[in-house]
Parts: C-alpha cells; structure tokens; sequence
C-alpha cells in the first residue's frame, strides 16, 4: 500500500493507493501555524483500519520551506562572497553580504590571491554582529574551491560554533548570483528543516510505521526523508509538483495539457508536453532570488475556491459603477461551510454545480451582493463564477508567454505537427469540478477532470518516483573532473580512463553515468539510475600555439520525473 499526503494552503489531502488503485482518501483543515499536525492528521485519518506494516511507501508534500521563506521565519546569513572581477559586487543586492577579494577563473586558476587579513577582519566583524549562520561563496568555486575552504577555515578559527555552508557543496552550477541564492537560502533553512524531518519520523514511528518516507521535490521528484534533509530547499513548491505529477498520472499516456490545480487559496498552473512536464530552464524563483533549484514550470496564483468576493467602484470615479471581485485574499472557508465572507464556492452552490455546504447558508451569502448590485441570487452567483473563471484564464494566457520562452517548448513545437495536442486544460483540486469547464470554455479547450481529481495533488506525491540531476565537467589539460551537485575536484587519474589526452565524449558520457549511478546510490534510490538519461554533452576543444593542448567536457545526465510502475495509469484516465 502506498500513502500520499499533500498540504495545501486550505485543506491537507491524502491517498491510499493499494495494488496500484485509489482505495481511501482524506481531507483535513491545513493548520499553518502547525504544519506537522496537518500532515499527521491527514495520515492518521486515510490509514485508519490499515496495519502499518501494510504501508509500502509515504510521500509527504510540504509546503514547510516555502512558508519559512515566504513568512521571513528564515535564519539570518552572513554571506562571504569572493566574486572576483568582471561584476560590481553592488549590484548583487543580497542582504548581509561580506566582499572579499580573491579571484578564480573558469578553469579553477587562481588569478588573485585571497586576502586573509581581510577575511580575519570580516570574521571579526560577524562574530560582533551576532550571525550564527554563515555561507562561503566564491565565483568558479566549483572549479576551484581552494578559496572557499581557506574562508571556512578562518571563519571556524575566529567564530567558534558558527555554522557554514560552502557554495561549491551547495550548487555547483554556473551563475554566481544564482549559486549564492541557492546557498544563501540552504543555509537559512536547513536547521528548521531538520527540525520538521525529525518530528515526522518521532511521530512515524510512534504509529510504528517502517516503510520507506519520501519528501516530493520542485522537479516532481521524491527523496528519502532523511536524505532531503541535505537539500532542503529543493522541496520548495512541492505543490505545484504533486499537481503536476497527479495530472500526469490520472491521464492518458503522451498526453499534453495545461494543468490547473483550483485549490481553496490559490490555483496552481503547470505545463504537460507529450508526456513531459516542462521544467523551468532558469530554475525555481524563491523571493526576488533565482535559484538553482530545477523546478517546474509553474505559476501560483491567488485565486481558489475561497476567494473573499466583494463589491467595489469601478475605479472610473465618473460612472460609480459597482463591480464584483473575487480574492486575492482568503478570510476563511466558504460561508456555506461555516466561514465569515462570501466566495466562489458559495456561487456554485447556489447555482447548483456544486453540493458542498448549506444551501441556505451559501443563498445567505450571495443575498447581500445581490442587495447591494440590484440583481438576483442567480445572476450573481454567475458573475462571481465569471469573474474567477476569467482571471484563472487570463493567467494560463499570460503565462503561455513565458512557457513559450522555455527551451523544452521551442523544441517540442519544432516536434510537433500540430497544436491540437495543447487543447486539454486538466482540473485537478478542489474546485476543479465547478470550475474547469468555464476555464476551459474561455480558453477554447477541452475540460478534463479525471476520477479522483480533488486528491490529485495527494496522488501525484504517492506515485512520483526519484528524481536526481548531476552536471560534470571535465578538464584534460588540468587532469580533472568536478560535479557540480557535489562540489568536489578530482583528477581524472581516479576515473580508470586509459588516454587522458584522447579522451572522448563516448567517455564523458559514460563517466557521467557511473557519478550519477553512485550518487543515486548515496541518496538510496540506485533501482532508477538505469533510467538515466543524457540532456546535454558538450565538447571544447583548448588551442594554444596551433594546436589542441586539452579538451573541456561538459555533460548533463539526470532520472526525469514520472510515475513509479505500481501506478495503473491506464485504468484511472
């Protein structure tokens, strides 16, 4: 049996998925001052009757470091940045930022030496500042992380306690700005964040609970719970993810769709192609930071079936005419569910599309805007559905825009013969089914609300399989490798390659293969490293004096986001 457990921001949803079909599903009220209660309430209440050691496999969405980062409840960091030259240090407008001079280039020479007075006074100014968090990055650091070490050293020398993280273990990707987003926001967390995994295994295990415990990630991958623990920030906007991979699981094979989860607080869009959920080619977006964090495509917008509607004056101050508006704030349920303002939800119930809640409560809601705009109960109900339908619409338009931009798309269009594939529009959430259809009326599309689609989020995390990526580069002139998810340099002579100097992409490839396979290892999911598959190998060849001195390599391999084969897909479309 398999248990998959979503928190969203009104309701925390749960599946229990046995012998690849849904047997039980659970709702319960998301708490957000207390995520954890939420997550085991829902646990406890779609496994009630079920032996624990009945349960193969739970997978927890959580929404614990996006609220941490969005609720400023992050720990300060004192960032340590070595940029080198080529940039203004100003210009990277992060808080908390120590410059230090010292200077790498691309292939890890060091071109300016670190200055340690410089660094010992830094530290001295940290310690006087009261940081207890600290994060070292250098630009090229993953190519030479010599600069970064030496900080850490003088940093633990001079601060006692203090806690460090190193850019060049945290993301190795090119970028510096990125690369000190990535890290900046790692460190701030992880604390908390190991906090939360060790709640959830005490209270795991007082249900005497064993089977494996996974965390849902951005890319719509899982990881071991405990493991995640090393990538926290990689399990931020895990809800958009599980939507994703619900919508993948509860449809057609190949399919393409726009997907859009309708929850109570906000909706959720995300990008199907051919069978491929489309990844964000510049990665997650936390804050105002890009990060290095691989991540769907999505857009989170404050429209949800608990949407406080109200009545305002057109801002034409000359006509006065009165206008209905739907969120971006909720105060609350629906009025028919026992909450204090009326919503969307109350609409639907009135119109008859929709059964939750009391009907005479929902009449009582929409009675006063009918009072107040002069028309009927009906005719408003209609106009508030119009209203949210259209701005969900006018978003899956606007967001199209930035889709379009995305590598994967421009090469899947260039693939495709036709668009017609693009016209499903998939409702998953809540509010799916007394939505979907007006949402997809204005977009020109085809509704699709599968079976079980108001758990499709919960779904989507019990049957998400591993995900992991892993970027090396390769340097023959320098006799050394490094992966930019591990940060580690290491001379090529350890890899068993015979000829160095002839080395060719066939054995870059396969070398990426072999880190991958290990690394899948360390994270306990090495039955997926044979699904791996290479997204990108590059070679350059370096020429000095006319001739080829070395060669760069440059190759990306990861396990893609999908189902795990216990899921039978083709009896849930």
């Amino acid at each position: 049996m398999l248990i998959g457990i979503d928190v969203g921001g009104t309701t925390t949803d749960a599946v229990l998925i046995e012998n690849g079909k849904v047997r039980s599903t659970a709702k319960v009220p998301t708490e957000p001052r207390n995520l954890l209660e939420s997550l085991i309430s829902a646990l406890d209440a779609v496994s009630e009757g079920v032996s624990p050691g009945q349960l193969e496999r739970v997978v927890f969405s959580t929404t614990v470091i996006t609220n941490l980062i969005a609720e400023g409840k992050t720990d300060p960091v004192a960032l340590l940045l070595v940029p080198g030259p080529g940039m203004n240090p100003a210009g990277y407008n992060f808080p908390d930022s120590f410059i230090l001079k010292g200077a790498v280039d691309y292939r890890g020479r060091e071109i300016q030496h670190l200055d340690e007075k410089e660094v010992r006074e830094t530290a001295a100014l940290i310690k006087e500042q009261g940081f207890s968090r600290a994060a070292v990055i250098s630009k090229f650091g993953q190519r030479n992380p010599a600069h970064e070490k030496r900080v850490k050293g003088i940093l633990e020398e001079t601060v006692p306690g203090l806690k460090i993280e190193l850019g060049h273990r945290t993301a190795g990707r090119l970028n510096f700005p990125r690369r000190v987003a990535t890290t900046m926001l790692a460190t701030a967390v992880k604390d908390r964040y190991r906090e939360f995994v060790g709640e959830i295994r005490k209270a795991l295990s007082e249900r005497k609970i064993e089977a494996p415990v996974y965390i849902l990630k951005a890319d719509g991958g899982t990881l071991p719970l405990e493991k995640s623990a090393e990538v926290p920030v990689e399990t931020i906007f895990s809800g958009p993810a599980a939507s994703t991979i619900g919508a993948l699981a509860l449809t057609r094979d190949g399919e393409s769709s726009v997907v859009v989860d309708i929850g109570g607080t906000t909706t959720d869009l995300a990008l199907i192609l051919s069978g491929e959920p489309l990844m964000a080619s510049r990665g997650a977006k936390l804050d105002r930071f890009l990060t290095h964090i691989r991540a769907f495509a999505v857009r989170s917008i404050p429209v949800g079936g608990d949407s406080m509607v109200r009545v305002i004056v057109s801002e034409n101050e000359n006509s006065g005419e009165k206008k209905i508006s739907v969120g971006p704030d909720r105060k609350g349920p629906a009025f028919c569910l026992g909450g204090p303002e009326p919503t969307p939800t109350d609409a639907l119930r009135v119109l008859g599309i929709s059964s939750i809640g009391d009907l005479n409560l929902a009449k009582e809601a929409i009675a006063g805007i009918a009072s107040e705009l002069g028309k009927t109960e009906i005719e408003v109900s209609e106009l508030i559905v119009d209203k949210a339908t259209e701005m969900i619409a006018a978003a899956v338009k606007e967001m199209f825009l930035e889709w379009e931009q995305e590598p994967a798309y421009r090469i899947w269009e260039v693939l495709q013969e036709k668009r017609e594939d693009l016209r499903n529009v998939v409702g998953i959430g809540g509010g799916a089914r007394g939505l979907i259809s007006k949402v997809a009326e204005k977009l020109d599309a085809k509704p699709v609300i599968p079976n079980h689609a108001e758990v499709g989020n919960a779904i989507g995390a019990a049957v998400a399989r591993p995900t992991l990526t892993l970027n090396l580069h390769v340097d023959t002139e320098r006799k050394e490798y490094s992966v930019a998810e591990d940060g580690d340099v290491v001379k090529l002579h350890t890899t068993g390659i015979k000829n160095i100097n002839k080395m060719r992409s066939e054995d870059a490839e396969a070398l990426a293969a072999e880190l991958l396979r290990k690394r899948a290892e360390h994270f306990g999911i090495s039955e997926y490293a044979g699904e791996a598959e290479t997204t990108r190998s590059e070679v350059f060849n370096m020429i000095r004096g006319w001739a080829t001195v070395g060669r760069l390599f440059d190759v990306s391999m990861q396990i893609p986001a999908g189902l795990i084969p216990e899921w039978k897909r083709e009896e849930q479309a």
